[in-house]
């Protein structure tokens, strides 16, 4: 396999997850539909300060205040798309999302400032503007867990992130930032059985075709083309998050199941609960990380 064959997830593993009905999603997500670690503070804390608070500090993370053109790859129900309109005063969002019903989503309230394609980044090929850079400020939220084919090696996964990366490089100007928030591999590697079985059910039931990295792997794909300006991990936090969505999953577990049924929901439920539990031991973490265009 050479790297030009490296696709990541297909859009129909994609759509198998995503695509599972707008109004349940809703069901347990807070309003602005965040399907990824929230950033919180205080045990008061509500889900969805929460989340918009991650959304501002990526945002601010990748300095895209009054920007031109930014582009979210992986945009999901649009809600960076929509903060980074609203609250951060971009006068165009770029939103690439493989999940059908995501985009019809943010169709919803999309006016001429939001462009939503379903379409995988590696298909991309934005216009360049006057000759400049086509974005000036990227984000990814969720999506760098798809970009590997499942089952790859350590030196495959770096060269197909490694794509990724130069692609961002291309479309941002010098100086220019990418901010990143992806799970990852975890370094305790000490798995009880049934730890494995659920680690098990989430690649093969819930993300299929879906590989983590390592974070190490991250940094050298990245290497040569952007400096790391901020990297943290929020283990934690994701913990906290996906217990937020198994509670709220169970509070409406009826409506969930008359739009999904009982045995999907109960898929989720075990999912979720599972993946408390790889975060909370660090089977699981949660980076988020700047980078600039050197």
């Amino acid at each position: 396999m050479t790297s030009v064959d490296y696709q990541g997830a297909s859009a129909e593993a994609i759509q198998s997850h995503y695509d599972r009905g707008n109004d349940f999603y809703a069901l347990w997500l807070d309003p602005t539909r965040s399907y990824s670690c929230a950033l919180w503070e205080g045990p008061d804390d509500t889900l969805q300060a929460a989340q918009e608070r991650k959304l501002d500090h990526l945002a601010t993370g990748a300095r895209v205040q009054g920007a031109g053109r930014v582009l979210d790859v992986g945009c999901g129900w649009g809600g960076m798309m929509r903060r980074l309109v609203d609250r951060h005063d971009v006068s165009e969002v770029v939103g690439l999302t493989l999940a059908n019903e995501q985009a019809a989503y943010i169709g919803t309230f999309a006016d001429d400032r939001y462009d939503v394609r379903v379409q995988n980044w590696i298909d991309h090929a934005p216009a360049s503007r006057d000759g400049d850079a086509p974005y000036d400020a990227i984000v990814s939220i969720g999506a760098f867990e798809h970009f590997a084919d499942f089952g790859l090696n350590r030196g495959g996964r770096v060269e197909a992130y490694r794509r990724f990366f130069a692609s961002c490089a291309e479309w941002l100007p010098p100086g220019g930032r990418l901010a990143l928030q992806t799970n990852v591999k975890g370094n305790n590697v000490k798995l009880d059985r049934k730890t494995v079985k659920d680690l098990l059910f989430i690649c093969d039931q819930i993300f299929p075709e879906s590989e983590l990295p390592w974070t190490s792997e991250i940094i050298e794909a990245a290497e040569r083309r952007f400096d790391v300006v901020s990297a943290r991990n929020d283990a934690d936090h994701y913990a906290r998050t996906c217990q937020e969505w198994r509670d709220n999953l169970v509070a409406n577990e009826a409506a969930a199941t008359e739009l999904v049924g009982e045995a999907r929901v109960a898929d989720y439920v075990r999912y979720l609960r599972a993946s408390v539990s790889g975060f909370r031991n660090r089977h699981l973490g949660l980076m988020r990380i700047v980078f600039e265009r050197t």
